[in-house]
């Protein structure tokens, strides 16, 4: 679910980028009020691609905080569990990197 929401995010942060260059490319092109009005349209859609990127920053910072919680409670309820686990992921490491 996270990273489709992060997936959704980030396709709408670039449209809007690209948008917003869009309309200042066309911007560079008009003088007086049509000028004006694209470069505000272009500053309102990077705003808004900002506000959406930060949205995201805050919704995976909180994900991650619930599983890091999620993660220590476990540790904590099956610490023998958590060794053995810990063990055998080493074990693992060891075994690959010594074949090379």
């Amino acid at each position: 679910m996270l990273e489709n929401n992060i997936s959704t995010v980030n396709n709408d942060v670039k449209t809007l980028v690209k948008d917003a260059q869009a309309l200042f490319v066309a911007a560079t092109a008009l003088t007086g009020e049509k000028a004006e009005e694209l470069r505000g349209r272009g500053m309102r859609a990077l705003d808004t691609a900002l506000a959406k990127a930060h949205e995201a920053q805050q919704s995976a910072l909180e994900a991650s905080k619930e599983m890091a919680k999620s993660a220590d409670v476990y540790v904590k309820e099956n610490p023998w569990r958590s060794i053995a686990a810990a063990a055998g992921v080493g074990l693992l490491v060891g075994v690959i990197l010594g074949r090379k």
